[in-house]
Protein backbone atom coordinates (compact mmCIF):
# COMPACT_ATOMS: atom_id res chain seq x y z
CA UNK A 1 0.00 0.00 0.00
CA UNK A 2 1.84 3.48 -0.66
CA UNK A 3 2.55 5.27 2.19
CA UNK A 4 0.18 8.35 1.06
CA UNK A 5 -2.57 6.25 1.05
CA UNK A 6 -1.66 5.48 4.74
CA UNK A 7 -0.91 8.59 5.87
CA UNK A 8 -4.49 10.21 3.76
CA UNK A 9 -6.40 6.95 5.41
CA UNK A 10 -4.75 8.52 8.94
CA UNK A 11 -5.98 11.62 8.35
CA UNK A 12 -9.53 11.09 7.41
CA UNK A 13 -9.99 8.61 10.72
CA UNK A 14 -7.92 10.97 13.07
CA UNK A 15 -10.90 14.20 13.00
CA UNK A 16 -13.89 11.38 14.19
CA UNK A 17 -11.40 9.79 16.63
CA UNK A 18 -10.55 13.01 17.65
CA UNK A 19 -13.94 14.00 18.55
CA UNK A 20 -14.92 11.08 19.75
CA UNK A 21 -11.94 11.59 22.48
CA UNK A 22 -12.45 14.95 23.71
CA UNK A 23 -16.33 14.55 23.68
CA UNK A 24 -15.70 11.30 26.32
CA UNK A 25 -13.02 13.44 28.18
CA UNK A 26 -15.18 16.48 28.50
CA UNK A 27 -18.26 14.56 29.20
CA UNK A 28 -20.75 17.03 28.09
CA UNK A 29 -24.18 16.18 27.51
CA UNK A 30 -25.55 16.57 23.85
CA UNK A 31 -29.16 16.65 24.97
CA UNK A 32 -28.70 19.51 27.65
CA UNK A 33 -30.38 22.92 26.53
CA UNK A 34 -29.50 25.88 27.36
CA UNK A 35 -31.29 28.82 25.75
CA UNK A 36 -29.30 31.59 26.65
CA UNK A 37 -26.29 30.41 24.80
CA UNK A 38 -28.12 29.51 21.32
CA UNK A 39 -26.03 29.62 18.41
CA UNK A 40 -22.86 30.76 20.36
CA UNK A 41 -19.54 30.33 18.53
CA UNK A 42 -16.94 28.38 19.69
CA UNK A 43 -15.51 29.12 23.42
CA UNK A 44 -14.05 26.87 26.58
CA UNK A 45 -17.64 25.92 27.22
CA UNK A 46 -18.52 24.67 23.86
CA UNK A 47 -15.22 24.21 21.92
CA UNK A 48 -17.58 23.88 18.49
CA UNK A 49 -20.34 26.05 19.64
CA UNK A 50 -23.82 25.55 20.34
CA UNK A 51 -26.57 24.97 18.42
CA UNK A 52 -29.81 26.61 17.92
CA UNK A 53 -31.49 25.18 20.69
CA UNK A 54 -28.26 26.19 23.23
CA UNK A 55 -26.95 22.39 22.90
CA UNK A 56 -22.72 21.47 22.55
CA UNK A 57 -22.26 20.78 18.74
CA UNK A 58 -19.04 18.77 19.85
CA UNK A 59 -21.14 16.18 22.21
CA UNK A 60 -24.05 15.98 19.39
CA UNK A 61 -21.13 15.54 17.24
CA UNK A 62 -19.63 12.24 18.69
CA UNK A 63 -23.15 11.37 19.60
CA UNK A 64 -23.83 10.99 16.07
CA UNK A 65 -20.57 9.98 14.93
CA UNK A 66 -21.65 6.62 17.14
CA UNK A 67 -24.96 6.29 15.68
CA UNK A 68 -23.34 5.91 12.29
CA UNK A 69 -20.50 3.14 13.11
CA UNK A 70 -23.48 1.32 15.21
CA UNK A 71 -25.98 1.80 13.03
CA UNK A 72 -22.90 0.81 9.75
CA UNK A 73 -21.82 -2.30 11.89
CA UNK A 74 -25.28 -4.16 12.90
CA UNK A 75 -26.32 -3.20 9.28
CA UNK A 76 -23.23 -4.42 8.01
CA UNK A 77 -23.42 -7.57 10.30
CA UNK A 78 -27.19 -8.73 9.58
CA UNK A 79 -26.87 -8.28 5.91
CA UNK A 80 -23.89 -10.68 5.99
CA UNK A 81 -25.04 -13.35 8.05
CA UNK A 82 -28.47 -12.63 5.96
CA UNK A 83 -26.56 -12.83 2.40
CA UNK A 84 -23.72 -15.30 2.85
CA UNK A 85 -26.45 -18.42 4.51
CA UNK A 86 -29.14 -17.19 1.48
CA UNK A 87 -25.70 -17.31 -1.69
CA UNK A 88 -24.37 -20.58 0.23
CA UNK A 89 -27.20 -22.15 -0.23
CA UNK A 90 -28.27 -21.54 -3.40
CA UNK A 91 -24.84 -22.19 -4.69
CA UNK A 92 -24.82 -25.77 -2.59
CA UNK A 93 -28.09 -27.20 -3.28
CA UNK A 94 -28.77 -25.25 -6.72
CA UNK A 95 -32.32 -26.41 -8.85
CA UNK A 96 -35.40 -24.27 -7.59
CA UNK A 97 -34.13 -23.38 -4.66
CA UNK A 98 -31.41 -21.47 -6.88
CA UNK A 99 -33.99 -19.81 -8.71
CA UNK A 100 -35.97 -18.72 -5.93
CA UNK A 101 -33.62 -16.98 -3.86
CA UNK A 102 -31.62 -15.26 -6.70
CA UNK A 103 -34.84 -13.95 -8.14
CA UNK A 104 -35.73 -12.62 -4.37
CA UNK A 105 -32.50 -10.61 -5.00
CA UNK A 106 -33.23 -9.93 -8.48
CA UNK A 107 -36.38 -7.92 -7.45
CA UNK A 108 -34.67 -6.50 -4.35
CA UNK A 109 -31.61 -5.03 -7.28
CA UNK A 110 -35.14 -4.00 -9.67
CA UNK A 111 -35.29 -0.93 -7.48
CA UNK A 112 -32.92 2.06 -6.52
CA UNK A 113 -30.87 0.70 -2.75
CA UNK A 114 -31.52 3.88 -1.30
CA UNK A 115 -35.41 4.73 -2.64
CA UNK A 116 -36.59 1.24 -1.04
CA UNK A 117 -34.79 2.33 1.81
CA UNK A 118 -36.55 5.43 1.76
CA UNK A 119 -40.00 3.76 0.87
CA UNK A 120 -39.48 0.87 3.57
CA UNK A 121 -38.82 3.64 6.64
CA UNK A 122 -41.51 5.65 5.62
CA UNK A 123 -43.98 2.91 5.70
CA UNK A 124 -42.68 1.71 8.92
CA UNK A 125 -42.22 4.96 10.62
CA UNK A 126 -39.34 6.92 12.00
CA UNK A 127 -36.92 4.90 14.77
CA UNK A 128 -33.11 3.45 14.79
CA UNK A 129 -34.99 -0.12 14.63
CA UNK A 130 -37.23 0.79 12.00
CA UNK A 131 -34.01 2.48 9.85
CA UNK A 132 -31.29 -0.75 10.25
CA UNK A 133 -34.42 -2.86 9.11
CA UNK A 134 -34.97 -0.88 6.00
CA UNK A 135 -31.04 -1.02 5.50
CA UNK A 136 -30.82 -4.84 6.11
CA UNK A 137 -33.86 -5.40 3.25
CA UNK A 138 -31.32 -3.80 0.77
CA UNK A 139 -28.15 -4.75 2.04
CA UNK A 140 -28.20 -8.22 1.97
CA UNK A 141 -28.44 -8.80 -1.71
CA UNK A 142 -24.76 -7.65 -2.53
CA UNK A 143 -23.22 -10.49 0.00
CA UNK A 144 -26.03 -13.40 -1.21
CA UNK A 145 -24.89 -13.04 -4.77
CA UNK A 146 -20.95 -12.67 -4.01
CA UNK A 147 -20.75 -15.87 -1.79
CA UNK A 148 -22.94 -17.71 -4.27
CA UNK A 149 -20.49 -17.29 -7.00
CA UNK A 150 -17.55 -17.79 -4.47
CA UNK A 151 -19.29 -21.36 -3.32
CA UNK A 152 -20.13 -21.99 -7.49
CA UNK A 153 -16.20 -21.99 -8.03
CA UNK A 154 -15.51 -23.82 -5.18
CA UNK A 155 -18.00 -26.40 -4.90
CA UNK A 156 -15.79 -28.63 -7.50
CA UNK A 157 -12.54 -28.27 -5.80
CA UNK A 158 -10.66 -31.44 -4.68
CA UNK A 159 -10.85 -30.67 -1.34
CA UNK A 160 -14.19 -30.26 -1.20
CA UNK A 161 -15.43 -33.65 -3.41
CA UNK A 162 -12.58 -35.65 -0.97
CA UNK A 163 -14.75 -34.02 1.71
CA UNK A 164 -18.11 -34.97 0.19
CA UNK A 165 -17.40 -38.69 -0.25
CA UNK A 166 -15.81 -38.89 3.34
CA UNK A 167 -19.48 -38.64 4.35
CA UNK A 168 -18.75 -34.86 5.87
CA UNK A 169 -21.92 -33.17 6.24
CA UNK A 170 -23.10 -30.01 4.61
CA UNK A 171 -22.45 -27.64 7.93
CA UNK A 172 -18.87 -29.12 8.31
CA UNK A 173 -17.76 -27.78 4.78
CA UNK A 174 -19.53 -24.67 5.07
CA UNK A 175 -17.66 -23.99 8.22
CA UNK A 176 -14.18 -25.90 7.79
CA UNK A 177 -13.76 -25.13 3.50
CA UNK A 178 -16.27 -22.67 2.56
CA UNK A 179 -15.90 -19.80 4.64
CA UNK A 180 -13.05 -19.75 5.05
CA UNK A 181 -12.22 -19.48 1.36
CA UNK A 182 -14.54 -16.69 0.28
CA UNK A 183 -13.72 -14.61 3.46
CA UNK A 184 -11.43 -12.25 1.65
CA UNK A 185 -14.20 -10.73 -1.03
CA UNK A 186 -16.79 -11.11 1.26
CA UNK A 187 -14.46 -9.02 4.09
CA UNK A 188 -13.72 -6.11 0.90
CA UNK A 189 -17.58 -6.27 0.46
CA UNK A 190 -18.36 -5.83 4.30
CA UNK A 191 -15.82 -2.67 4.59
CA UNK A 192 -17.47 -0.96 1.12
CA UNK A 193 -21.20 -1.87 2.72
CA UNK A 194 -20.26 -0.25 5.74
CA UNK A 195 -19.47 3.18 4.15
CA UNK A 196 -23.28 2.50 2.30
CA UNK A 197 -24.86 2.21 5.05
CA UNK A 198 -23.46 5.23 6.92
CA UNK A 199 -24.04 7.77 3.89
CA UNK A 200 -27.67 5.76 4.11
CA UNK A 201 -28.62 6.51 7.47
CA UNK A 202 -27.26 10.28 7.30
CA UNK A 203 -29.73 10.89 4.02
CA UNK A 204 -32.73 8.44 5.58
CA UNK A 205 -32.12 10.76 8.64
CA UNK A 206 -32.17 13.90 6.52
CA UNK A 207 -35.07 13.44 5.00
CA UNK A 208 -36.86 12.55 8.11
CA UNK A 209 -37.40 9.15 7.88
CA UNK A 210 -34.85 7.81 10.57
CA UNK A 211 -33.50 8.87 13.78
CA UNK A 212 -35.46 11.47 15.37
CA UNK A 213 -34.96 14.54 17.90
CA UNK A 214 -33.81 14.56 20.62
CA UNK A 215 -31.29 11.65 19.15
CA UNK A 216 -28.42 12.94 17.55
CA UNK A 217 -27.58 11.58 13.90
CA UNK A 218 -25.00 13.25 11.36
CA UNK A 219 -27.72 13.60 9.12
CA UNK A 220 -30.14 15.38 11.41
CA UNK A 221 -27.80 17.64 12.30
CA UNK A 222 -27.20 18.67 8.60
CA UNK A 223 -30.63 18.71 8.24
CA UNK A 224 -31.30 21.16 11.31
CA UNK A 225 -28.56 23.44 10.20
CA UNK A 226 -29.85 23.92 6.80
CA UNK A 227 -32.06 26.41 8.27
CA UNK A 228 -29.37 28.32 9.74
CA UNK A 229 -26.45 28.21 7.14
CA UNK A 230 -26.35 32.01 6.48
CA UNK A 231 -26.66 32.85 10.04
CA UNK A 232 -24.32 29.82 11.43
CA UNK A 233 -22.83 27.86 8.66
CA UNK A 234 -20.08 25.82 11.01
CA UNK A 235 -23.73 23.61 12.29
CA UNK A 236 -23.85 22.22 8.03
CA UNK A 237 -19.93 22.25 8.31
CA UNK A 238 -18.99 20.11 11.41
CA UNK A 239 -21.33 17.21 10.59
CA UNK A 240 -20.55 17.05 6.96
CA UNK A 241 -17.04 17.40 7.44
CA UNK A 242 -17.47 14.29 9.72
CA UNK A 243 -19.51 12.55 7.35
CA UNK A 244 -17.30 12.73 4.52
CA UNK A 245 -13.97 11.75 7.00
CA UNK A 246 -15.40 8.36 8.37
CA UNK A 247 -17.06 7.53 4.75
CA UNK A 248 -13.84 8.16 2.87
CA UNK A 249 -12.01 6.53 5.37
CA UNK A 250 -13.46 3.39 5.65
CA UNK A 251 -13.41 3.17 0.96
CA UNK A 252 -10.02 4.15 1.42
CA UNK A 253 -9.43 1.34 3.82
CA UNK A 254 -11.81 -1.02 1.79
CA UNK A 255 -9.74 -0.22 -1.57
CA UNK A 256 -6.81 -1.02 0.19
CA UNK A 257 -8.01 -4.05 1.92
CA UNK A 258 -9.06 -5.36 -1.57
CA UNK A 259 -5.58 -4.66 -3.17
CA UNK A 260 -3.64 -6.33 -0.19
CA UNK A 261 -6.24 -9.69 -0.16
CA UNK A 262 -5.98 -10.00 -3.76
CA UNK A 263 -3.21 -12.38 -5.02
CA UNK A 264 -3.38 -11.32 -8.72
CA UNK A 265 -1.62 -8.26 -7.88
CA UNK A 266 0.62 -9.71 -5.18
CA UNK A 267 4.06 -9.10 -6.28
Amino acid sequence: MPKRVIVFIAACFFLPILVLCVAAFLGIDGHAVDLDKVLQGASSEHLLGSDSLGRDVLARLAEGLQLSIFVGVIVVTLGAIIGISIGVLAAWYGGWLDIMLMRIADVVLSFPGILLAIALAAMLGPGVENLIFALVVVGWVGFARLSRVQVLSLRSAAYIEAALANGMPFTYITVRHLLPNIAAPLLVEASFGLAAVMIGEAGLSFLGVGVQAPDASLGTMIREGTRLMLVEPSLVIWPGLMLFCIVMAVNLWGDALRDYLDVKHQP
